[in-house]
């Protein structure tokens, strides 16, 4: 195995380079790398896109136009962890929009269907927490919740 790691392939119906951009222009350290092109042997249009080389915060992946085969499901999903309620509005808003859908606990889905959890530093901490009150309540604002609240969360944990 090379020392690049993995890569996480992407299928779409239609929408890999499109899907690329959008994802670029959400991420801090992003950008798009090769587009190869279906050619005269198909099974697409010759000249359509086949596949789209991406980077987005970071981590790469390919964005491959496979048909309507498959679809996204929960899952499989990708956590953003935040650094405070600023930046998960920002994700929230930006991955919801334009067709997104929010749900529950963090979790939505983005125009194209993929899941993701929008998550604020220390939730997990909090959730885990050895003592059972605490985990116990900030679980339980947590599940009440569509988009993630900061604030709540920590009054919450803190039994306010």
């Amino acid at each position: 195995m090379t020392t690049d790691g993995f890569t996480t392939c992407l299928w779409f119906d239609g929408q890999a380079e499109e899907a690329a951009h959008h994802y670029v222009s959400i991420f801090k350290n992003s950008s798009i790398g090769d587009i190869g092109r279906y050619n005269e042997a198909g099974p697409g249009p010759a000249g359509s896109v086949l596949a789209v080389e991406f980077t987005a915060n970071g981590q790469k992946f390919v964005g491959i136009n496979g048909g309507p085969q498959f679809k996204f499901s929960e899952a499989i999903s990708f956590q953003i962890y935040c650094a405070d309620q600023e930046e998960v509005d920002y994700y929230w808003t930006r991955l919801t929009e334009s067709g997104g859908e929010p749900g529950p606990c963090g979790w939505l889905k983005d125009k194209y269907g993929l899941s993701w959890q929008v998550i604020p530093d220390g939730l997990i901490e909090m959730i885990s927490d050895p003592d059972p009150e605490k985990a116990t309540r900030t679980t339980k604002a947590m599940y009440a919740m569509g988009k993630l609240d900061v604030a709540a969360l920590k009054k919450a944990y803190d039994g306010g």
